[in-house]
């Protein structure tokens, strides 16, 4: 069974609760999920995977968190050419621009994007979103 890494950072826990759920997805389309915060994670290991997922909440005026989730998707943009990724987060306000933001960031790096898009929810994710998210997390393990 071969991991898929799930790479997130979180401060309310919605953009962790969604981590989850594709970690669900992920195995129940038979591979093993690694969900860890962005500060745990290898880039080693993710530059070994075919694909991977990423995730982070909008902050401030619609952007990444800057401590530690920019430093680590500046970092894989070095790499990322060619893989195949899923991005989500969650957001307070706004319309969702972070999100096209960082796609675009992705895209433009040579990265290949499950759906064509991320995947984002304003605030807690619900169910339908839960359930979004496990789709999410098998087309990314069955690619």
């Amino acid at each position: 069974m071969s991991k898929v890494i799930v790479a997130y950072w979180s401060q309310t826990g919605n953009t962790e609760a969604m981590a989850d759920a594709i970690a669900k997805g992920i195995e129940e389309a038979g591979k093993q999920p690694e969900v860890l915060e962005v500060s745990k994670v290898s880039f080693e290991d993710l530059k070994e995977a075919t694909g991977f997922a990423m995730g982070c909440p909008s902050m401030g005026v619609e952007e990444l968190e800057e401590s530690e989730m920019e430093p680590f998707v500046q970092e894989v943009e070095k790499f990322v050419s060619g893989k195949n990724i899923a991005l989500f987060g969650s957001y307070g306000w706004g319309d969702g621009e972070w999100m096209r933001n960082w796609e675009e960031r992705m895209t433009s790096a040579g990265a290949n994007l499950v759906d064509g898009k991320g995947l984002i929810c304003q605030e807690a994710p619900d169910d339908t979103v839960l359930d979004e998210l496990k789709k999410l997390g098998k087309k990314l393990a069955s690619i």
